[in-house]
């Protein structure tokens, strides 16, 4: 590595403003707050807005909607193709 070109990569905790939850890993973030960790240690303190603790996606609340029904939608625009078989071809013929 080229030295003097890379950001400090250092420990920081990152904490979840909705959930209250926080992690300590490493990163390049700088803060100007810290806040103490079980070590003993204070750490730089960087809060998110969403983490996967609070994420619906990670926390089982997301739900996938069909609006409209949009793949019904796209089956009739484009019709419905069998897995493996493109446009054209047919089973069994050689070219």
């Amino acid at each position: 590595m080229k030295a003097g070109i890379h950001p400090e990569y250092h420990p920081v905790i990152f904490e979840d403003v909705s959930t209250g939850k926080r992690f300590l890993t490493r990163s390049t973030a700088v803060s100007t707050r810290t806040a103490q960790w079980s070590d003993g240690n204070s750490y730089p303190l960087i809060t998110v807005e969403v983490s996967a603790d609070s994420h619906p996606f990670w926390t089982g609340a997301h739900r996938v909607l069909d609006t409209a029904g949009r793949v019904e939608k796209f089956e009739r625009k484009y019709g419905r193709r069998t897995p493996g078989r493109r446009g054209g071809e047919q089973k069994g013929t050689v070219s």
